[in-house]
């Protein structure tokens, strides 16, 4: 059975939210939370939020214990992006595209 949680309109950059993304595919959910919870990185903090939330959803909705889920994909694709402008010399402007996220979490209790 596949459990899904989403997160919507994440302040991050979707290239360095999947840079943390990929080191969660595959393992257990309780080596999953370790990681991302030794890691530094903003998008680390929100993607264990998110990888929280599914592991409550299997919990609460579906009686699932947490040993026996693993983390069966993590996705990040874009959002919108904000846009700024910064003067700049001369009389013009430089954009700035101020990027957000959508991260996807999906836990499976069967084994691969």
């Amino acid at each position: 059975m596949e459990i899904h949680a989403i997160t919507k309109f994440v302040r991050v950059s979707p290239t360095k939210a999947v840079e943390v993304a990929r080191l969660l595919a595959g393992k257990p959910v309780v080596e999953a939370i370790s990681m991302m919870q030794l890691n530094s990185r903003k998008s680390a903090r929100l993607m264990l939020k998110t990888l929280k939330s599914a592991v409550a959803n299997a919990e609460n909705n579906l009686s699932i214990k947490r040993d026996l889920l693993s983390v069966k994909s993590a996705l990040v694709t874009p959002g919108p992006m904000f846009k700024r402008f910064r003067p700049k010399a001369r009389g013009m402007a430089g954009r700035i595209r101020k990027r957000t996220s959508h991260f996807t979490v999906v836990l499976t209790d069967e084994k691969q």
